[in-house]
């Protein structure tokens, strides 16, 4: 048999579909797996063994429907499940089964503020769609592959930070999903530890203002490096500080201690790191949320804003830098 799983973007999402890629190849080893993605997120797949190949989104479009219909799949594992997804299942006409996106739901919590969410992370909402194959959620969390060419050596980061150090990503899709400038500057000034920054070229300015408080302690390598570069930065960190973002989910696949921190967002949406039951019965909670608790506005989208809609920004300016010190110090054993 062959699968077609479709999880077009982002780093994030795409990195959550993981356990439904890996459950469905190991208990199902009579099916040949393929997976549809954007092509700037192919990195994220690309070394993933439990996929057979991977088929890119295409501008031309009657060309990729014909790449996928030469292939003749047996079945369809929507997990984007949009109208883009609608015309694939369309074209091929095979069965599918499509993820339940709960936009109802969301729509309810980030407008009226009425929490009518399941509590049932997406990850185990996406493994719901391959159920009627006879596949389980096997409890051993996401997965994130890094190539030998990709990994990190330590001539790539300052002699500085070769006993350890924190990596602090400072970068995320949306405004109101990121810790202000100043916020930052004040974080790298009150952890006592070396510190890489993480985030992508735009990032790069921002990240220079942030090293600015030390940079001896903190070394900016936003820009510097590709995804896979960063995550294996993330993989040989001590710990991970992050926002609601790819590499925050890219982390807790890679098992890191994570502390995660909610602006626009909230991790009540079923998104706060994901370990696996497996994982997490073997092992202290691995992670920590930091919010600002009862806030009345929060969360007001489910993706993130460019700008806060009420104008004063309380979900990130309000974060208490102080707790996660305190979170960081104790992470790190010092308390």
């Amino acid at each position: 048999m062959k699968f077609l799983v479709i999880r077009f973007s982002s780093i994030g999402d795409i990195v959550l579909t993981t356990p439904v890629v890996r459950c469905l190849k190991l208990q199902r080893p009579d099916i040949e797996i393929h997976y549809l993605i954007k092509p700037q997120f192919k990195s994220v797949m690309a070394n993933n063994p439990y996929i057979d190949k991977i088929h890119i989104l295409q501008q031309d479009w009657n060309a990729m429907i014909e790449e996928l219909k030469a292939e003749k799949f047996d079945q369809i594992i929507d997990l984007h499940h949009n109208l883009r997804t609608l015309r694939v299942k369309n074209a091929l006409k095979v069965p599918s089964e499509s993820f339940n996106k709960l936009n109802i739901e969301k729509f309810i919590y980030t407008r009226l503020k009425w929490n009518v969410m399941p509590k049932v992370h997406v990850v185990d909402r996406y493994m719901q769609t391959v159920e009627p194959f006879g596949v389980k959620n096997d409890g051993a969390g996401m997965d994130y592959f890094i190539a030998p060419n990709e990994e990190i050596t330590l001539k790539d980061i300052p002699a500085s930070h070769h006993a350890g150090y924190i990596a602090l990503v400072i970068g995320a899709n949306y405004y109101t999903k990121k810790l202000p400038i100043y916020k930052l500057k004040e974080l790298c000034t009150k952890i006592n530890h070396p510190i890489i920054l993480i985030g992508g070229k735009d990032e790069v300015d921002e990240g220079n203002e942030v090293a600015s408080v030390d940079p001896i302690k903190v070394y900016n390598a936003c820009g510097k490096f590709s995804l896979n570069e960063s995550a294996d930065l993330v993989r040989k960190s001590k710990l991970v500080i992050g926002h609601d973002t790819g590499l925050m989910h890219i982390a807790a696949a890679l098992k890191k201690q994570v502390i995660a921190v909610w602006g626009s967002t909230t991790p009540s949406l079923g998104v706060e790191p994901y370990y696996g039951d497996n994982y997490l019965y073997q092992h202290a909670k691995p992670f920590n949320n930091v919010k600002v608790e009862k806030l009345w506005c929060q969360p007001c989208t489910k993706f993130g804003r460019n700008k806060c809609p009420q104008g004063h920004f309380k979900c990130m300016k309000n974060i208490s830098i102080d707790v996660i010190v305190q979170i960081v110090d104790k992470r790190l054993g010092r308390v």
